[in-house]
């Protein structure tokens, strides 16, 4: 890590603990943020209001270090999804795991990621603002050791970009986009397609192609014979921009897919990568991994279909207090849609804590939630009271980090070590 990178990140710790960050002691108001970690406050009994949202600590480097390995066995290089965190803390610790750069999908997550060093940044979507185009190829003109490689997918978005970049001292990097199938998301939908489009680039000093991409989690049906299919169809694209010349004068050819729920296939295919021309840089970009979840994910994860290479452990929690208990069957927490992921699923009831103590939520299910309540269902074999703190696991990190600006990062124990900020 630079100089400069570590002044960046030191500087986190410098901002002031105050009503923007919910769920924080309100003693700590005046506090910056290393003051209050150095305190090492615990989360229940550290003054912590409800509803907060905690990060495990064990759990986090548990998932950090599962997937560096991961990758490495694989022979795959690296670039986590950064738009599920926007955390430049997690960023460095996953660049620190060996990670090859991060991937974002934006120009804003670009700037958050320059603003804190990241030196290499593949940004997976097309950008044709020439206000975004200018500001990257300014980063890149200003500074060598930038490398960034975005997506392109149509004639037209390389016309925008070459008379945004015009004058730039640097062409920028583009890998054509090929789309996982008809009705689909972005991307080039046949060969002839991303033919024209490299040709469209290959016309203009602006742009290199250096590669080709996608995102197998968008192929209709999904399943692992059609995503191997569509896989191949990406590397099979690769060798024939590489057989026509289309890659002169670059170092490496990129081929580029992988999210969270078919990354065991994306390295099967890329372990059979034909020899090409140049050496290829396999990359990898599953993001949701950094804290996994109890949903969403959970069901979807690779590693229950290879268990032999791991698993990943949930890291989110987030703690909640009985506000109300109207009847028997009924209760009531003080979190809702402002608070906890809902777009994939709802949370799951898991713990109850109450005087120190925690156990399973036997008998309490979550069945929705208001903008600041969420609805449990109770059975007579529930043990639980106004004032009981409910532990409820998240689906879906990429929303769950997004409801929060600054999040306590706890030890088993409680004991909080850390805060980790986001930038959404």
């Amino acid at each position: 890590m630079s100089t400069e990178e570590f002044a960046a990140l030191a500087r986190l710790a410098e901002e002031r603990v105050d009503h923007r960050f919910k769920g924080l002691p309100p003693d700590a108001d005046g506090l910056t943020v290393g003051e209050l970690a150095a305190q090492r406050r615990n989360l229940f009994t550290g003054g912590f209001s409800t509803p907060v949202l905690a990060l495990s600590a064990e759990r986090l480097e548990h998932n950090l270090a599962l997937m560096e390995t991961y990758a490495t066995r694989h022979g795959l290089a690296f670039a986590p999804h950064g738009k599920t965190s926007m955390a430049p803390q997690l960023f460095r610790r996953q660049l620190d795991r060996g990670a090859w750069g991060i991937t974002l999908a934006v120009p804003h997550q670009v700037r958050v990621a320059r603003a804190y060093g990241v030196r290499r940044i593949f940004l997976a979507n097309e950008v044709v603002d020439p206000a975004a185009l200018r500001w990257m190829s300014a980063e890149l003109d200003a500074d060598p050791g930038f490398r960034l490689v975005c997506y392109v997918d149509s004639v037209r978005g390389v016309q925008l970009m070459d008379a945004a970049l015009r004058g730039a001292a640097r062409p920028l990097d583009v890998v054509v986009e090929l789309s996982a199938g008809d009705g689909a998301r972005t991307g080039v939908r046949t060969r002839e397609e991303g033919a024209a489009v490299a040709d469209a680039v290959a016309a203009v000093p602006t742009l290199r192609l250096v590669g080709v991409a996608g995102y197998e989690g968008e192929v209709p049906g999904a399943d692992p014979e059609r995503v191997h299919a569509w896989l191949r169809r990406l590397v099979a694209l690769a060798a024939g921009f590489d057989g026509a010349g289309r890659f002169a004068g670059v170092e490496e050819i990129v081929v580029s897919a992988g999210g969270s729920a078919w990354f065991d296939t994306v390295a099967d295919v890329f372990a059979a990568v034909p020899e090409l021309s140049l050496p290829v840089l396999k990359l990898l970009r599953s993001g949701a991994y950094v804290s996994h979840d109890d949903g969403h994910y959970r069901k979807l994860t690779p590693f229950n279909r290879v268990p032999g290479e791991g698993a990943l452990r949930p890291a989110f929690r987030l703690w909640t207090q009985v506000v109300s208990r109207p009847s028997p069957d009924q209760a009531f927490v003080n979190a809702g849609k402002r608070d906890a992921a809902y777009d994939l699923d709802l949370p799951f009831a898991q713990v109850i804590r109450r005087d120190g103590r925690e156990r399973p939520a036997t008998g309490v299910s979550l069945t929705a939630l208001s903008d600041q309540h969420a609805w449990l269902r109770t059975t007579d074999e529930a043990d639980l009271e106004v004032g009981d703190w409910v532990g409820l696991g998240l689906s879906h990190p990429c929303t769950s980090f997004d409801k929060w600006p600054l999040i306590p990062l706890a030890e088993a124990d409680g004991t909080v070590i850390d805060y980790i900020r986001t930038y959404f």
